[in-house]
């Protein structure tokens, strides 16, 4: 950690603290997630740090979302957990075509926190250090107007802004359908700058390459001209990681 942001830290720390909270389980790469997502703002850094606190202590009480929670939403096997991309993030794909509104609101918000912490548990090796990032491949092949779910997706990107601070890598967004546009540019405006900047919607074969070329033909799936197999998440085996 860089010797200059070491006073941020310790007082970050510190007014954790006086909220009554506790910084002692959570290392400084932790912490400086929070930090760096409130522009190294040292009391909305603390609140924020606070308020997930609150959030994954209701939310995700036992530390973790079991499979047995979410049985609606895994049932389509919608989602993919890939290997690592060249960078060293963890790739997961969402196929919006299986996709549909939920009928149980809370279940969603758990699937994403299922979604979210299985991908940063993939790429941890031996401990979690705090500073894990990850890649969202959002992929609306074939979607109908059945499939669009603009709630869904915003919670999804609110989720990764409040709960998930400088977690996504990149997000990629593949094969959009010109009705689709709208419908963007209004979940657009719940989705922060910061988040928008790492969004890159690939819209004809050139971005498509780089695409390729970025995240490696090894974690690219055969269907989008890698050489790697989909792995539906729920068959991927990850270390568990202690909240």
């Amino acid at each position: 950690m860089e010797e200059s942001h070491g006073l941020e830290l310790t007082q970050m720390r510190k007014l954790v603290e006086k909220l009554g909270f506790s910084t002692e389980k959570y290392e400084d790469p932790t912490l400086m997630r929070f930090l760096l997502a409130r522009s190294m703002d040292t009391d909305k850094a603390s609140k924020m740090f606070v308020q997930w606190l609150k959030w994954r202590s209701s939310l995700v009480p036992n530390g973790f979302i079991a499979e047995s929670e979410v049985p609606d939403q895994l049932e389509p096997r919608k989602v993919f957990l890939q290997g690592l991309a060249k960078t060293g993030y963890p790739v997961l794909i969402v196929q919006a075509c299986k996709h549909y509104p939920p009928k149980d609101h809370l279940q969603f918000k758990k699937f994403v926190v299922y979604l979210l912490d299985k991908t940063v548990a993939s790429a941890v090796k031996g401990r979690e250090v705090g500073n894990e990032k990850l890649i969202v491949i959002l992929d609306f092949q074939t979607i109908t107007y059945k499939n669009v779910d603009a709630r869904g997706l915003i919670t999804g990107f609110q989720f990764l802004q409040a709960y998930f601070p400088e977690r996504l890598a990149k997000c990629y967004i593949l094969n959009m359908p010109r009705f689709f546009v709208s419908v963007w540019r209004m979940v657009s405006r719940f989705i922060e700058k910061a988040t928008l900047e790492k969004i890159v919607i690939v819209t004809n074969e050139d971005e498509k390459k780089t695409f390729i070329e970025e995240i490696g033909e090894e974690a690219a799936p055969v269907e989008y001209g890698g050489k790697a197999n989909l792995r539906a998440i729920q068959d991927a085996e990850v270390p568990s990681l202690e909240d």
